[in-house]
């Protein structure tokens, strides 16, 4: 017995194909004639940002911001032991130095001017690139609380200044200025990517 094989691809494989295709084309013309329902938006969820507290970023900032602090306080408190009668006179610390009236030894100085120099961890830089970290960080990068956290820094700058005792050393309004500056940078940045 011998096999056509025009008999396997012949009309009957031409009309199975037909069929399948029609039946393909029927099922695409259903599925982009059916409309939503009037008055439905659908909304992707991709295009919805969510913003969260990095609690891992103000912890580590706020550890580092404590470690620091204590090893100033200690070098003040040195400073203030060796100079009682002007100590005594203070009631805390920061009415200590905003008074002036003490003497540093050379060491003491040269550790405090390398802690404010430009690239210091005290500096105007570090310091605000600090502030706008932790403020961003607290947000979790949410350009909608920019003006919130400015609002707060100043808030705390003006307690510093209370806690002072008045305007505050020219290192800490550069440090203010510059802070200003990096927020209205962050809200420029937040409006182009709002057009974008």
């Amino acid at each position: 017995m011998s096999m056509n094989v025009n008999g396997v691809t012949g009309a009957d494989t031409y009309s199975a194909y037909n069929q399948t295709s029609k039946t393909t084309e029927k099922a695409a013309e259903t599925t982009t004639t059916k409309k939503p329902a009037s008055g439905v938006v659908y909304e992707s969820s991709a295009s919805k940002k969510t913003y969260k507290t990095d609690t891992n970023m103000v912890a580590k900032l706020k550890a580092d911001a404590e470690e620091r602090t204590a090893r100033f306080k200690s070098l003040v408190e040195q400073l203030m032991t060796k100079q009682s009668t002007t100590y005594g006179q203070a009631t805390d610390i920061w009415s200590f130095l905003s008074k002036g009236d003490f003497k540093v030894d050379p060491a003491t100085k040269a550790q405090a001017q390398k802690d404010i120099a430009e690239d210091g961890y005290w500096g105007v830089n570090k310091t605000s690139d600090r502030i706008i970290q932790f403020a961003t960080a607290l947000t979790g990068g949410d350009p909608s609380k920019v003006e919130e956290m400015r609002n707060a820094f100043i808030k705390g700058y003006k307690q510093a200044e209370k806690t002072w005792g008045g305007s505050l050393p020219e290192i800490s309004r550069q440090t203010y200025d510059a802070v200003m500056k990096k927020f209205d940078d962050l809200a420029a940045s937040a409006k182009t990517d709002d057009v974008n």
